[in-house]
């Protein structure tokens, strides 16, 4: 019979790659002196392996702060429909009053850009 061929992957996935980490570490730590992984030269956990705690703290603080972005970014959405339409009812109205002269929206924080409109009747 032949051997199965197989894969040991790791994961792309910074989260999952941390936890696989924990374990390989935990692993490690726990068979002390017999731990296989004492053979590595370089990439010793004896000196990456206290990484490996503070990486998981940044992670969640990382997915703690990406949940708070979400909450914030909701509450801001429905705040805008309305902030939205009152803009526009002060351009509209603003428009009206400053009809001769409708530079001066830019006063109130308005971009006025001077281009000629195109004419919508249809030539004969």
């Amino acid at each position: 019979m032949s051997n199965p061929t197989y894969r040991v992957e790791i994961p792309d996935n910074p989260k999952d790659l941390i936890s696989l980490a924990a374990r390989v570490y935990q692993k490690h730590t726990e068979l002390g002196t017999d731990s296989p992984l004492n053979a590595l030269v370089s990439h010793k956990w004896s000196e990456h392996g206290q990484k490996v705690a503070e990486a998981e703290q940044l992670q969640n603080q990382a997915e703690e702060l990406k949940r708070q972005s979400e909450e914030a970014t909701s509450k801001r959405n429905l705040l805008l429909a309305d902030i939205g339409e009152t803009v526009k009812a002060s351009r509209d109205l603003l428009e009206g009053v400053y009809r001769e002269n409708p530079r001066t929206l830019g006063q109130f924080g308005f971009n006025v850009s001077e281009t000629a409109r195109k004419s919508t009747k249809k030539q004969a």
